[in-house]
């Protein structure tokens, strides 16, 4: 095989990045202490990141920086300043999540290479028109699609210039990543902003099935599937593990190394995994990516797999056999620590030390000599030198300090000034500060691979507008046809709930619609392959006023068809920026604004001119959302895998409690994925007049999702209290309180 193919290795901290390189990564993937989607690895320091840099491209290996999460308003000042700084080192990419961001690195950072994370959820190929549109140069797919989905979309990425990876090792998710809201909701610990606190891999009551961990996943591992990834056109495979340690990051990228070589060399693919159990794992499965999901996905209790294993391996796993495997472990583990910090101790990075002189005299040019330890050249001033004859000026001179304050930047490259000579020099001398500057801006240019050295750019912020006049509207959501008859008793806008299924549904979805021409279309989050074509086959049929939709695949495909559209919650919108973004970049007409904010942060926002905002005021809060079933490990499902008929035809409900005696719901209902929904619904009353002026519609969720939130009222009730609310009706706010019990803002109070 002639393609390279790029292994992309996790470093969580200095050890692992060096440990990824003497194990062949080709790139390593790290993030700073702020910013990146894993707060609980040690990350490094903007200050070692040039050492890093020069380290890795030494031993020709890229670095990508993560800033993979979602950005709040009061952060965007510091991420200006490190973007300010980051554009003028040697990084090859830049991992992001955040819409606000992909705007700013497109509009003033341009000369950043923009990596679209999984975060982003990327499954079909209007997502990826669509991350186009956005500047990046590359995506990291979902994990759950299969090698046929992931061919379809590389293919799709390579013709819209865009390179593709895919997670080849470690933990998977059980939600679709980005659209989980469960460690947020319960904790406050946002999985979009790093802070997944992994509520569901905790043990739980033990379920009708017997089992005690019901949402926890097995290790995601492509290792035997090297080839049929290579065929599907992949660009990087890139194994999971920021908060792994470094003897972790160096076996396995050491095995998936060696792999890759065998299938350069056209040699047959290793199955023996056992290096891979060596370390950490909760057992391996590749179901997701054989289209195979199953209920062998699942495992009960990780603790101790690789003992576990190793006990299988040789006979009967038994407490003495247990025993002797932990044994054995332990010192390998001791061993394998040993030799590859023998193996890192080598590896340094540090800045390299300059050694700069300086020498001219009045009339000729300064001349810059510069050695590093690897060149030496020599820099000359455009203007030349003149004499600083009246001893008053002698603030001109060309000194040490002023000379070591002008060339300061080149402190912040992967070089450090280790001496500066001045004694070539002859008399007291002086240059232009704009001389000076542009002196320092070639030795910028030289030191840096000959990139062009960018001045700190001064982004304007957004104004805050004047409040709109009147009172905002009531928008509703439902999802069942027995519902439509609201449109007749309410002058609110009545969206409809898709489903997700949408190739077995595409016809009937026309022909209500069509009948019905007051309903709007609300697009799900999650629509692959071939029910992401039906989607844009419904909206080409039906050409609806507006739509809402949680999939930035189907906002492409309406922008495309000039359908006005509205950026929903899940596209998780919590910044001007990313406001500004969905307006100019994507031709969006209004967005909701994430119900993961708290009130102050929530004000800070500034919307841009002749764009709409919207906020839900009460819903069922969904959790995750699962390609995977999750009755499995709960009601033990009759199934042992999903196949073609569950989509569209199953419908069950459960719920499973944890030891702290919080219950989630569990929901699949047909054409639909299987969902996670809190205990209660979300509700606040108090952001209509918390935040008045801002919002041009508040919406209420009246589709019917099992939980413990009791309705004490009907429907029409229901409408009828919260559009007093919106009128400022007290008496409304107290009966809604009444009526609709228990219920939860704790997103709203706590934020992110």
């Amino acid at each position: 095989m002639k393609r390279k193919i790029e292994l992309l290795a996790p470093g969580g901290d200095i050890d692992s990045i060096k440990a990824a390189i003497t194990a062949g990564a080709d790139a390593v993937y790290c993030g700073l202490d702020r910013f990146n989607a894993r707060n609980r690895a040690a990350n490094i320091t903007f200050a070692e990141l040039n050492g890093i840099l020069r380290l890795a491209h030494r031993n020709d290996c890229e670095v990508f920086l993560t800033l993979n999460i979602i950005i709040v308003e009061s952060e965007i000042p510091a991420l200006l300043t490190l973007l300010n700084k980051l554009v003028n080192t040697t990084i090859d990419g830049v991992i992001v999540q955040d819409l606000g961001m992909f705007y700013l690195l497109a509009t003033y950072f341009p000369t950043l290479h923009i990596h679209a994370s999984t975060q982003l959820t990327t499954h079909n190929e209007g997502q990826v028109q669509f991350l186009r549109k956005l500047a990046a140069v590359r995506v990291n797919l979902s994990r759950e699609l299969s090698l046929s989905e992931i061919k379809e979309l590389t293919v799709a990425a390579h013709e819209n210039n865009l390179l593709t990876e895919v997670f080849v090792h470690g933990s998977y998710c059980l939600s679709f990543s980005g659209i989980c809201y469960m460690s947020s909701v319960h904790g406050g610990n946002s999985g979009n902003r790093g802070r997944c606190s992994q509520p569901c891999r905790n043990q739980y009551a033990t379920s009708v099935a017997g089992k005690n961990f019901p949402l926890n996943l097995k290790d995601n591992s492509a290792y035997s599937d090297i080839r049929e990834l290579a065929d599907a056109g992949v660009d990087s495979m890139k194994i999971e593990g920021r908060i792994k340690k470094f003897h972790y990051v160096h076996t396995v990228v050491s095995a998936f190394h060696k792999q890759l070589r065998r299938l350069y060399d056209q040699e047959s693919m290793e199955r023996d995994n056992g290096d891979l159990h060596r370390v950490f794992n909760r057992d391996f499965s590749n179901g997701f990516l054989r289209g195979d999901i199953n209920r062998d996905m699942f495992i009960d209790n990780p603790r101790d797999n690789s003992a576990i294993h190793r006990s299988q391996v040789h006979g009967d796993c038994t407490e003495e056999t247990l025993e002797q495997a932990k044994r054995e472990l332990y010192d390998e583990k001791t061993e394998i620590i040993t030799n590859i910090t023998r193996k890192i101790e080598t590896l340094h990075s540090e800045q390299a030390p300059l050694q700069i002189s300086v020498s001219g005299k009045a009339g000729t040019p300064l001349a810059v000599s510069v050695k590093t330890p690897e060149i030496a050249f020599v820099v000359l001033s455009d203007t030349h030198l003149t004499a600083v004859k009246n001893k008053k000026n002698s603030a001109q001179c060309l000194t040490q300090e002023m000379l070591s304050k002008r060339l300061k930047a080149v402190n912040a490259t992967e070089y450090f000034i280790a001496n500066l000579d001045l004694e070539e020099l002859r008399g007291d001398l002086f240059l232009p500060f704009q001389a000076l500057t542009a002196v320092k801006k070639k030795i910028l240019f030289i030191l840096n691979g000959s990139q062009k050295f960018v001045d700190s750019i001064d982004v304007p912020f957004l104004q805050k507008q004047d409040s709109p006049a009147g009172t905002p509207s009531l928008s509703l959501l439902i999802a069942s046809q027995e519902d439509v008859y609201l449109c007749d008793e309410t002058s609110a806008d009545i969206y409809f709930q898709l489903p997700a299924g949408f190739a077995g549904a595409c016809s009937e979805c026309v022909d209500l619609f069509r009948n019905n021409k007051q309903l709007l279309p609300w697009f799900p989050s999650v629509l692959i392959g071939g029910d992401y074509r039906a989607a844009v086959d419904f909206l080409q049929q039906v050409q609806p006023e507006r739509i809402v939709t949680d999939n930035s695949g189907i906002a492409y495909a309406a922008s495309e068809a000039g359908i006005a559209w509205i950026a929903g919650p899940h596209l998780n919108s919590v910044n001007s920026f990313s406001l500004l973004c969905l307006k100019e970049k994507c031709n969006c007409s209004g967005a909701f604004i994430s119900n993961e904010l708290k009130k102050n942060q929530i004000k800070q926002i500034k919307k841009p001119t002749d764009f709409k905002l919207y906020y839900s005021i009460y819903h069922p809060i969904t959790l995750m959302t699962s390609r995977q079933c999750l009755l499995y490990q709960v009601t033990g499902c009759e199934k042992n895998r999903i196949d073609h008929t569950c989509m569209q035809q199953c419908e069950q409900s459960s719920s499973i409690t944890n030891l702290q005696n919080v219950s989630f719901f569990i929901e699949k209902s047909k054409g639909n994925y299987h969902s996670l929904y809190n205990e209660t619904h979300f509700l606040n009353t108090d952001i209509v007049t918390d935040i008045p002026g801002v919002f041009s519609s508040f919406f209420i969720d009246l589709r019917e999702i099992k939980n413990n939130t009791r309705v004490g009222v009907d429907t029409l009730r229901i409408i009828r209290l919260f559009e007093g609310l919106l009128t400022g009706n007290s008496y409304a706010i107290e009966e809604i309180q009444r009526s609709i019990h228990p219920t939860t803002n704790s997103q709203y109070q706590n934020g992110i």
